[in-house]
C-alpha cells in the first residue's frame, strides 16, 4: 500500500486533535497514525472505503483467502 504524506499524522497529534485526523479521512479517504515512526493505525472514511460494499459472503471469502495462503503449506501437507 502506497501512504501520501498527506495521510500521516502521530498517535500524539491524532490523540490531541482527532478533529484533524478526521479531517485528513475524510479528505483522503482514510489517515495513516505512525507510532513510533512506523505505521500503526489507519482511520478510513467508510463512506469512501470499498471494504464497505462487500457482501457478507464477500468479506468471508477474503477471510478465507487469507487464511489460505498464509498456512498453504501445512494444509498440503495435511492433503497428503
Amino acid at each position: 500500500m502506497i501512504i501520501s504524506t498527506n495521510q500521516i499524522l502521530t498517535v500524539t497529534e491524532a490523540n490531541q486533535n482527532f478533529s484533524k485526523a478526521a479531517r485528513l479521512a475524510e479528505k483522503n479517504g482514510s489517515a495513516v497514525i505512525f507510532k513510533n515512526n512506523r505505521p500503526k493505525y489507519m482511520l478510513l472514511d467508510l463512506s469512501q472505503n470499498a471494504i464497505v460494499d462487500l457482501t457478507d459472503d464477500e468479506k468471508i471469502d477474503v477471510a478465507a483467502r487469507r487464511v489460505l495462503e498464509r498456512y498453504r503449506a501445512a494444509f498440503e501437507e495435511l492433503a497428503k
